[in-house]
């Protein structure tokens, strides 16, 4: 089964990651296999120039793994689509919560916070926007089908996502 990606989306400093570390935390508490992915702009390499893994990718290789008894990185490239990438890599999950790619037509969780300096939300024009969380009383610019949340609905906004997009019983099967 495919994983449905769900975006949690907003403007730098709004609060994304708390929020996706508190999603997480409570998917995991109600036993589902939960993928994440952060979006960044800039292009990273985790793999330090002189290290052996760095040495194989810059030989050729196509794939370097960086294995331990616990852990294992990728370095790969790979010029495939965003979603793409994401369900291939996460296969096996329930959902996949992504951080970000906010011009991605995915399902998406807008973040907006009044301390966090800014104006106005960034997607309650995008038909892609399934719910809303939110520190300010802007209930009246939220498209009406929308479901707006407070910062600390976390358990409220899990049965949304819980009923919208797991299937019950999946559990990363």
């Amino acid at each position: 089964m495919t994983p449905q990606i769900l975006l949690i989306v907003g403007k730098s400093n709004s609060g994304k990651t708390t929020l996706v570390v508190k999603l997480i935390q409570a998917l995991k508490e109600r036993g589902y296999a939960v993928g994440s992915v952060k979006h960044t702009h800039d292009r990273f390499d985790f793999d330090k120039e002189g290290k052996d893994s760095w040495r194989h990718k810059k030989a050729g290789a196509d794939a370097t793994l960086v294995v331990t008894d616990s852990r294992v990185a990728m370095v790969k490239d790979d010029d495939r689509l965003p979603v793409e990438k994401m369900q291939d890599y996460l296969k096996g999950m329930d959902i996949i919560i992504a951080e970000g790619f906010k011009r991605q037509a995915l399902p998406k969780v807008e973040i907006f916070r009044l301390d966090s300096n800014h104006k106005a939300p960034l997607c309650l024009d995008d038909p892609n926007l399934q719910a809303f969380v939110t520190d300010a009383d802007i209930r009246q610019d939220v498209p009406r089908e929308i479901p707006v949340f407070g910062l600390e609905d976390i358990r409220e906004l899990t049965d949304f996502i819980e009923s919208s997009y797991l299937v019950p019983g999946g559990r990363g099967e």
